[in-house]
């Protein structure tokens, strides 16, 4: 008699990254499991990435003691004064899918002089610029900027090792990183839920870039998309980084590697959830070249979705996602830029 089992969700798979340094065989297994959870799944959960607790740790108590601090003081680095989208943005005030994300939040990117586009130069260099820090909390801002060069070496680790795990050049996309990426770095506080009872943390969406690393609490609340169509929660694991690929990476091998939609559903009541997510862009000029792989053949195509255009340069999907996500910013410093109605 033939049983038939259903497959288990209950966790995502889980790559220990540590295994490339443990000789032929090893490697050879971590690239099996990175290949099958990049093509079939589009998440994962990475361990030996080699991140200490004590880092973690730095993190962590710093994004606690800014949000502990009083509004007026969060409100002061309000992201509605900055064009380059860094800053606080207030409980209620980014958007996904056109409705409000239930969370408060602190955008950081590289610290660099603001770069405000010259006539007949991609708008997207607004997106370039100084961060906004808080007075009171020096650290945070060292804090912050040391987890930024830290994940980026980490990213550009995991993404070298899964190309060559996919079969395609290691180093393919590396000119389109170096000193001139574009990371990303939010710390994010879930305050409980809505007094409406809508349940939205951050809507269904996927992320723009190439790779992110998220570090989440032990609240939960973060929820994947599988392949019955359905989004399965991601219980938390100590230690680990909840790991997704952008859409760069399902452009750049004609969908043969995922892009998976994934949300946040708010805690319970008064419950408070925190994560960081980090994410592994490339320099916002870069044009993303196919990657040439043997699998390319297997491909499916891209996903196709009207309301989200990809374009050839990185610049102008995160101009094109920044816009939508952070509508009081738009209106205040990029009307210029906006659809009309």
């Amino acid at each position: 008699m033939t049983t038939h089992t259903a497959m288990s969700y209950d966790q995502l798979p889980i790559i220990d990254l540590s295994a490339a340094g443990r000789g032929p065989q090893a490697r050879a297994l971590l690239h099996a499991q990175l290949h099958s959870a990049a093509h079939d799944v589009g998440f994962f959960q990475l361990v030996g990435h080699g991140v200490t607790r004590a880092e973690t740790d730095a993190l962590l108590t710093a994004m606690r003691a800014f949000f502990a601090l009083p509004e007026a003081d969060r409100l002061a680095l309000d992201n509605v004064n900055s064009p380059h989208f860094r800053g606080y943005t207030r409980t209620g005030d980014e958007r996904t899918g056109g409705a409000r994300d239930w969370r408060d939040q602190l955008d950081i990117g590289a610290e660099r002089p603001a770069r405000i586009p010259g006539p007949g130069e991609p708008p997207y260099w607004w997106l370039q610029g100084p961060n906004q820090w808080p007075a009171a909390l020096p650290g945070l801002r060292t804090a912050a900027l040391a987890w930024i060069d830290r994940l980026s070496a980490v990213a550009h680790r995991l993404l070298r090792e899964l190309l060559t795990a996919i079969g395609a050049p290691a180093g393919f996309y590396d000119p389109v990183f170096g000193e001139h990426a574009h990371p990303h770095l939010k710390l994010v506080r879930y305050p409980g839920s809505a007094a409406d009872g809508t349940g939205q943390g951050v809507g269904a969406h996927k992320d723009y870039g190439f790779l992110t690393l998220l570090l989440q609490d032990t609240v939960g609340g973060l929820q994947v998309q599988r392949e019955d169509g359905r989004f399965h929660d991601v219980p938390p694991l100590e230690g680990a980084f909840v790991v997704n690929l952008g859409e760069l990476l399902e452009v750049a091998t004609n969908g043969y590697l995922l892009a998976t939609n994934h949300r946040v559903v708010s805690p319970p009541g008064a419950t408070e959830r925190y994560s960081v997510p980090f994410f592994y862009n490339p320099r916002l000029d870069a044009r993303i070249d196919p990657l040439p792989f043997p699998h390319a053949a297997e491909a499916p195509g891209v996903t196709t979705d009207p309301a989200n255009p990809l374009f050839a340069e990185y610049g102008y999907n995160e101009l094109k996602g920044k816009l939508r996500a952070h509508p009081l910013v738009a209106e205040r410093h990029h009307r210029d830029l906006l659809t009309p109605a």
